[in-house]
């Protein structure tokens, strides 16, 4: 993580526009985020803007919504022309259960399955395809999606722009040793966070499925 953000500290505003951009955009779009979820992109670069790195946290907000909503649209179709074959590439073979989960979700939450999708990392990557291979109208899938990718795109920028300023403000005040143990606490309440989040998840799964 720490490589990340200094290779993209490293860089012009503009390539890190371009390159949190386009994670985002291919995590949708081409499934990307199975190899580095488009959300930890778009966390560093929020932390970025938050140490004043060139990077301007409101044109980084907007170059998030709109690679979140573009990839998306492009992921949709994807799904609608290619079918359920796509389920069969050798990336998704070793996903079945979760992809049948999708598609659950899908049947049971219709265009809300869109937007929840885009809070969730496997289910922001395939939700577009399995909407458009549900034969989804993409009027209807578009105002979900565009929902989504507004709320998501912003907190989580706002988020990385959050903890970046305040990572910057106790560095100067008390010193990097106290920052290093502030930034080492929220980094592990993410975590525990994120964890309690995906047992919550799996908890309400086996109870539908029992159900």
């Amino acid at each position: 993580m720490d490589a990340i953000t200094t290779w993209l500290g490293g860089l012009s505003g503009p390539v890190v526009y371009a390159v949190v951009g386009l994670l985002v955009f291919l995590e949708d779009a081409l499934f990307f985020g199975f190899v580095l979820p488009g959300e930890t992109a778009v966390v560093l670069g929020g932390v970025l803007a938050g140490q004043g790195r060139r990077v301007s946290v409101e044109v980084l907000a907007l170059v998030v919504v709109v690679a979140a909503i573009a990839g998306d649209s492009v992921g949709y179709e994807v799904g609608r022309r290619l079918g359920p074959s796509i389920l069969e590439t050798r990336p998704l073979r070793r996903h079945h259960e979760r992809i049948g989960q999708t598609r659950e979700l899908m049947r049971r939450r219709g265009g809300w399955a869109v937007f929840l999708g885009r809070f969730v990392a496997f289910f922001r990557a395939m939700m577009p395809a399995i909407a458009g291979m549900s034969h989804m109208p993409y009027r209807r899938f578009l105002p979900f999606n565009a929902l989504g990718g507004l709320c998501w795109g912003v907190g989580f920028v706002l988020l990385g722009y959050f903890a970046g300023a305040a990572y910057q403000r106790v560095e100067r005040e008390v010193g990097t040793a106290a920052a290093v143990v502030l930034a080492a606490v929220v980094v592990a309440a993410l975590v525990v966070w994120q964890v309690r989040r995906r047992r919550a998840e799996r908890a309400d799964e086996a109870a539908s499925s029992g159900g």
